[in-house]
């Protein structure tokens, strides 16, 4: 894959732009490539198959892929640590799991080839982004065996940026060395990107006078008013970037400069949108679970992973030029969803609600109780300025009544001091369920 300058810099233009007929044909045939080696090397993956009464010979089109089975988190927790893997433990090159603060970790490796189809695929995404060979990109993402840190960081030197891997943290540091070495591009989470804003205006500078100019922001589910919010507060075009560690990482899709939805990249993944309920697939356009099966990975092929994302597919062209299909802005997740009183709600939904409204940081947390045989929501949230009781009484009321309005859900407010709330250093905590907490005794 090679970098090319024509109608101004791009990356690997003629895949990005590849005939959509022609795009399905390659699809195809890397999938039968896939099931045929998962099916070979993994007993797992065998037994799933033999379970559902089909063989990679039963893959005649794209459309058969329904056919198959699912894989899930608890796949990989039941085969710990390496029972997924397709290839000897000896050919990995690199190892990434999850906290496993639930339970298991989950663990994903990469071969060599692995590791640079996603440099890759990280240099595309951020080359769709803005980003160019030159860019000082200023990474605070996690290092270590959180993926988004080394992703990102192997695929900007892959593309030519001069990377600074600050990782989280040092927050005051992060202000100073974003200054001092002209940072053009911020990879962070979106809560950690506004932790940043506020902290710079603390110390007297102003970054959205400064050098950035591209914000690579993902991990965590946000909303259309934190985009904006990001955009003034930092001078920068905030673009989202979609990815999980089951699949590959972060690369798996990225927004172009229309921000109409993220390129999900065909060449190397197929995106199914299901019923979470009835697990059939659902058409282009309509909403539902996102289903993601790699097409090229060695170490550890996803067949149809259930990512648990709600989102929708288009296929419809964008004006970028680019045929992939678009992942329309990610709502929430199935195991994310809170259920109020008979109301379904997305925190995302809330936070909607409270970036912007007058007299609010752009800081919240979402505290699920059980009174009675009921659920109930705390929404907390925090002042812009210091206020009285009073005063802070009565922005609780508008925000409650704003809230009860705008998504209708009855919730609690409580408007907190400035400061009182956490800050993010990398994924924000926005939802305390109380209902999980283990018994006193």
């Amino acid at each position: 894959m090679t970098a090319t300058v024509a109608d101004g810099f791009m990356y690997a233009p003629e895949i990005e732009r590849l005939d959509r007929a022609e795009l399905k044909r390659l699809q195809l045939e890397r999938l039968k490539r896939t099931l045929a080696h998962a099916y070979a090397n993994v007993p797992h993956t065998r037994a799933a198959f033999a379970a559902k009464g089909v063989t990679p010979d039963d893959l005649k089109s794209l459309d058969d892929l329904r056919r198959f089975p699912f894989t899930v988190k608890t796949d990989l927790r039941d085969n710990y640590p390496f029972g997924l893997f397709a290839v000897p433990r000896e050919k990995l090159v690199r190892l990434h799991a999850s906290s496993g603060t639930t339970g298991k970790p989950t663990v994903v490796g990469y071969t060599r080839e692995d590791i640079d189809t996603w440099a890759e695929l990280i240099a595309r995404s951020l080359a769709c982004a803005g980003a160019r060979p030159g860019d000082v990109m200023h990474n605070s993402l996690g290092y270590g065996l959180f993926t988004g840190g080394l992703g990102f960081h192997y695929g900007a030197e892959r593309l030519g940026c001069t990377v600074t891997p600050i990782s989280g943290g040092q927050t005051e540091r992060q202000i100073t060395l974003i200054r001092d070495f002209g940072a053009t591009v911020l990879n962070a989470t979106p809560s950690y990107a506004l932790n940043l804003a506020e902290a710079a205006e603390r110390m007297g500078v102003d970054l959205s006078c400064g050098s950035l100019r591209v914000g690579v922001f993902g991990a965590e589910p946000w909303s259309e008013t934190m985009r904006a919010e990001l955009d003034r507060r930092l001078g920068l075009k905030a673009m989202d970037s979609y990815g999980l560690s089951e699949v590959m990482g972060p690369g798996v899709a990225m927004e172009c400069q229309y921000r109409l939805g993220l390129h999900g990249w065909e060449d190397h993944f197929l995106f199914e949108v299901v019923d979470p309920e009835t697990q059939e697939p659902l058409p282009m356009g309509e909403a539902g679970e996102l289903v993601i099966t790699t097409l090229t990975k060695v170490g550890l092929p996803m067949i149809r992973y259930r990512t648990r994302d709600i989102t929708r597919l288009t296929d419809e062209p964008c004006s970028c030029g680019r045929t992939h299909l678009r992942i329309l802005r990610v709502t929430g997740r199935n195991d994310d969803m809170l259920i109020i009183r008979g109301v379904n709600l997305y925190p995302s939904q809330i936070e909607s609600v409270l970036l912007g409204f007058p007299g609010l940081a752009p800081h919240y947390q979402l505290v699920v109780s059980r009174q009675g045989s009921l659920d109930h929501l705390t929404v907390e949230a925090e002042a812009a300025e210091i206020r009285g009781e009073e005063a802070r009484g009565l922005l609780a009321h508008q925000v409650r009544h704003h809230l009860k309005t705008m998504i209708g859900v009855s919730a609690e407010v409580i408007i907190r001091l400035p400061g009182e709330l956490p800050r993010s250093e990398g994924k924000a905590v926005r939802v305390r369920d109380l209902r999980k907490a283990p018994a006193s005794v």
